[in-house]
């Protein structure tokens, strides 16, 4: 039998994203959709980050290059 990691489903990270796109938490495209109700943050330029009120992910404003 195989044991595999499994991430918290409400644990710390840092995320970087880039201006422009919307912005939700849980991720879209993430295994942990069904961590908590989806909610949409705000971020914008001026801004260099923002922080999910249930989970307590960080999403980083990333500059486009």
């Amino acid at each position: 039998m195989t044991r595999t990691k499994l991430e918290s489903a409400c644990s710390r990270r840092v995320i970087e994203v880039v201006s422009g796109s919307d912005l939700c938490c849980p991720p879209r495209n993430s295994h942990m959709w069904n961590a908590h109700p989806r909610v949409y943050l705000p971020i914008e330029k001026g801004m260099q980050s923002t922080t999910c009120y249930y989970c307590g992910t960080v999403y980083v404003l990333k500059e486009k290059t």
